[in-house]
């Protein structure tokens, strides 16, 4: 079980996020990111439909541990576990991602998303697909201008926006 305070994606946002993914991009094979992972739903739901590795970042180190016995129940050895924050994780240098998913937490602000969204850019693939949850009273990210908005979709409280690397960007 993850730590209190972890808030997974719901079940039914989960299907309807994974059936428009499934639309617009062949996860066969994506590498994929999983920022703010908490308690992985998005990165492990990404594999069991085919992607060829996950990285979940989680700066918690309970929920990170979790991740990892859970990825080795669920039999993932194609995963990474960085216990670190996502701010710290996107200012690295890595592999370049496919499909990033962020899902933080409510209290992390539109300012600090923004300045995550704008790191992550050097480390997507070209055509990568990031793919933000956030409260429906958030409001949709900041994208940075390279990345194209693509679709925003209600579920309730939560909210599910959708980017796309710019072809000239």
């Amino acid at each position: 079980m993850p730590p209190k305070g972890t808030r997974p994606t719901s079940e039914r946002v989960r299907e309807a996020l994974f059936s428009s993914l499934e639309s617009l991009f062949d996860l066969d094979g994506a590498q994929v990111l999983d920022l703010y992972a908490g308690s992985g739903a998005l990165g492990f739901e990404a594999l069991s439909r085919g992607a060829g590795h996950a990285t979940f970042v989680e700066s918690d180190k309970r929920a990170a541990d979790v991740l990892r016995s859970n990825a080795r129940e669920l039999g993932f050895g194609n995963t990474t576990i960085a216990n670190r924050t996502a701010e710290a994780f996107v200012t690295a240098e890595g592999e370049k991602f496919d499909v990033v998913f962020a899902d933080p937490p409510y209290a992390v602000g539109d300012d600090e998303l923004a300045k995550v969204l704008r790191g992550i850019v050097p480390r997507l693939a070209d055509d990568a697909l990031l793919v933000v949850e956030r409260a429906s009273r958030s409001g949709e990210p900041a994208w940075p201008d390279e990345v194209e908005p693509l679709r925003a979709k209600r579920y309730g409280d939560t909210a599910v926006y959708w980017g796309r690397v710019r072809a000239d960007g």
